[in-house]
């Protein structure tokens, strides 16, 4: 176990996901872990939005940005050190990739089906718990 534990948690932002981040960001305040927000995204696609005469291009990829970072910065407001990531792949890989790369000492999920933007999250708890290079809750979110 690393000095300072981290515990990695996925967001979509979904209720689902927020509560699972709640749990993450209530057990780390108690141990003194940090939090590690991941979104995974899918395609290299851009939407273009219209406001009146201005257009915006919004990739997957700035969508997955502002999504991580809007639950890390709730998180943040009780002094929590969180950081993000964003991961082009399928939910579990992400969580998955980023737990091994950071050496992380828990992952932190919901135990529904998620759904976001572009994407359906299946069964993301199920593939994590099978695969994960460390502890695993499973938060129950419904």
């Amino acid at each position: 176990m690393s000095a300072m534990s981290l515990y990695v948690v996925g967001t979509d932002g979904s209720d689902t996901a927020a509560k699972a981040a709640e749990r993450a960001a209530e057990l780390a305040r108690v141990t003194g872990a940090s939090v590690h927000v991941v979104c995974a995204y899918s395609g290299g696609g851009t939407t273009e939005v219209g406001v009146g005469s201005d257009k915006f291009v919004i990739s997957a990829l700035t969508e997955a940005e502002q999504i991580s970072e809007q639950l890390a910065s709730t998180l943040r407001t009780s002094g929590l050190t969180v950081t993000v990531g964003v991961q082009e792949a399928k939910p579990a890989a992400a969580l998955l990739d980023e737990a091994e790369r950071l050496d992380a000492d828990l992952i932190v999920v919901g135990n529904r089906r998620m759904q976001g933007v572009q994407r359906v999250l299946g069964a993301v708890a199920n593939d994590v718990a099978h695969k994960a290079p460390c502890d695993v809750l499973i938060v129950k979110t419904v």
